[in-house]
């Protein structure tokens, strides 16, 4: 592996140049495979004939697996990409966030971890073909589904549909993301062989008018390579396009919808775009596991019969930070922070028996021999991090914006922070005042959860199930607070449009709706995380009081190491490595430990804040396996 040691902005600029002039790219000569992308023209992309595919002119078997950049550390995705490339996969699918690139109006971020264009370039070195999936809404149990929320401020909004303001939208978003990937193209000397119109959107299909329209918004900006849909059975009719292809996403090869596809779309080759390896996990369940026989089987049969395939996912990753969506049926429940999926490579890059049932079937259907599986990196079983110091959730309310006041509660998404944005993701607290006890109740406004605290000590807690509290008596004047926790917008579905968290209704005491808040808002930025440093800290073991913050130091001797957080003891929260948001832990399970990667920690001290809501023990562990809970087989 090839370490450049020039900026990645550079890397881009040689790049773009090169494409522009040649036509083509350089690959990494990985087992000759580069020398046999350069004898391939360059005038004919991915193509459909009456049974197979064709890419420059040639047959082509497609052999994919998804990896998606924002859930990789950017110093990893080579590591992972050559991996895939090892198992025989020649075909990289990637997803394109939207709310990650585009967090607020007017402004966009590809750069460091969604860096795309470095993505490609890397994929191509390693030679690797890429179908890319931009979306604009892309599922992937994202946080609605990979939408920002800030279009949710608009109360009248209608999400994956032609209403002018989704579309304005989404065209602003277009002209920023299509121009980067157009150079990209196959037929342009990139990688970038398809191009997958929105995800799955039979399941959806609230307007007739939708899909030409994104289409043709990738169309107009210069995509020219072979255009894709993706549904599940269900879906096959109403989620196609003219001029697009019809795939597939299943888990088991069923042959009725395997005939449904040849009746919807005769004459063509088949792919199932996303066969699902593995699957995602919800806290409070358990940690679905797909046994390794029964998917080499159903791959093995696809390849009999000629299916191109895409293994979703091949590489999971991890829901860093609060990304991470939610399912509604049959009830709320939010995605754990781990990605794993059960997918052939693990969540922290190892091997499975997965990786190397198909690495062996594979290398049955590869016109070359396949690299060198890389050595796996080492983790390490570092010294705990005891928490020395303490900050309470109200000594912290200093260092987050402007409070706001407001006769009625504000759902997050139309606070005023975030230049009028509102707010995406963490939490919320509002504050008003009661001169009397009773019943308080939620109306079920609460999205997704909250503390209740009366002149700051908790009374209880409110969620989809625990709509209503006792309030103790009392007629002076007492602040009753709501730290409302949003855990993560419903990422498909029928009512994207009502994924709004916080308070987002009415709460009554005694009948009677509360009114007058103050309201603050607690993203958990990194800024914020970093602004800490001037909090007032109390030393432990002082009696702490929750939800707080707590600080406490790991020590890495050399070179840093992957780990995994081990909470134990601990309740409920967000932890923090050198300001990087790790994700929630929750002891509700099934995710014990949090992935925490090598290149996040520094040689030396590191510093270890955690954010808990409930209870603590005042001590980190960090150990060299993986915890994913109890297991249960997908049937």
């Amino acid at each position: 592996m090839v370490i450049l040691s020039v900026r990645s902005s550079h890397i881009r600029c040689y790049v773009a140049l090169f494409l522009s002039i040649t036509g083509v790219i350089i690959y990494r000569h990985l087992s000759g495979q580069g020398r046999e992308r350069m004898r391939l023209s360059r005038s004919e992309g991915l193509s459909v004939n009456s049974s197979q595919f064709s890419l420059g002119g040639e047959p082509f078997r497609l052999l994919g697996g998804e990896l998606h950049y924002f859930r990789v550390p950017r110093a990893y995705w080579m590591d992972r990409m050559m991996k895939m490339k090892a198992c025989g996969i020649n075909t990289l699918t990637t997803s394109v966030p939207w709310n990650l690139h585009q967090p607020e109006r007017g402004e966009f971020k590809f750069r460091g971890d969604l860096d795309l264009e470095l993505f490609l370039f890397q994929a191509a070195e390693v030679g690797l073909w890429v179908i890319l999936r931009p979306g604009p809404y892309i599922g992937s149990e994202l946080d609605l589904g990979g939408l920002p929320s800030w279009l949710l401020s608009d109360r009248r909004m209608k999400l994956r549909t032609t209403y002018p303001g989704f579309v304005e939208a989404v065209d602003v978003f277009f002209d920023k993301l299509i121009p980067k990937m157009v150079p990209l193209q196959f037929k342009k000397g990139g990688p970038i062989i398809a191009v997958q119109i929105e995800n799955e959107y039979g399941s959806f299909a609230m307007d007739s008018d939708y899909m030409p329209f994104l289409k043709e918004a990738l169309e107009s900006r210069g995509i020219t390579e072979l255009l894709l849909t993706a549904d599940s059975h269900e879906g096959l009719k109403r989620g196609g396009v003219n001029g697009a292809l019809r795939t597939l996403n299943l888990r088991k090869l069923n042959y009725d919808d395997l005939k449904f596809l040849e009746a919807v779309q005769p004459n063509s080759p088949m792919l199932v775009m996303e066969y699902w390896s593995g699957w995602f996990d919800g806290w409070g369940s358990l940690h679905h596991n797909f046994p390794p026989e029964d998917m080499i089987a159903a791959v093995r049969e696809a390849l009999r019969r000629g299916i191109s395939i895409n293994l979703h996912m091949f590489h999971g990753g991890t829901n860093f930070g609060f990304m991470s969506g939610a399912v509604a049926n049959p009830s709320y429940k939010a995605v754990v922070t781990s990605y794993d999926y059960d997918a052939p490579l693990s969540e922290a890059g190892d091997y499975t028996p997965k990786y190397h049932l198909l690495r062996d079937l594979f290398s049955r259907y590869s016109n070359e021999h396949l690299p060198d599986m890389l050595t796996l990196r080492w983790k390490e079983n570092y010294e705990a991090a005891i928490m020395y110091q303490h900050l309470s959730l109200w000594d912290a309310l200093p260092f987050t914006p402007e409070p706001f006041k407001s006769r009625t509660p504000i759902n997050m998404e139309n606070l005023p922070v975030n230049n009028r944005n509102g707010q995406a993701f963490g939490y919320t607290l509002y504050e008003t005042t009661i001169t009397t006890g009773g019943y308080l109740k939620s109306g079920n406004h609460i999205r997704d959860r909250a503390l209740v605290f009366v002149d700051r000590s908790f009374i209880g807690l409110f969620d989809y199930t625990s709509v209503e509290l006792a309030v103790p008596n009392g007629k002076e004047k007492r602040t009753l607070s709501f730290l409302v926790e949003n855990c993560g917008r419903v990422h498909a579905g029928p009512h994207l449009d009502h994924q709004h968290k916080g308070i987002v209704g009415d709460i009554y005491l005694n009948k009677v709706h509360l009114r007058d808040f103050t309201i603050y808002s607690l993203e958990m930025t990194q800024s914020f995380i970093e602004s800490l440093y001037r909090a007032p800290w109390r030393s432990l073991p002082s009696k702490p009081s929750f939800p707080g913050f707590f600080q406490g130091r790991l020590f890495v001797d050399g070179y840093p190491s992957d780990s995994f957080v081990k909470m134990l003891g601990w309740t409920k929260g967000v932890i923090f490595i050198n300001g990087q948001n790790l994700g929630r832990y929750w002891d509700t399970g099934p995710q014990q430990a949090l992935y925490l990667p090598g290149p996040f920690l520094n040689s030396g001290i590191n510093q270890v804040i955690v954010f808990e809501e409930e209870d603590a023990d005042f001590k980190v562990l960090f150990e060299d396996a993986p915890d994913l809970g109890m297991t249960i087989d997908i049937q």
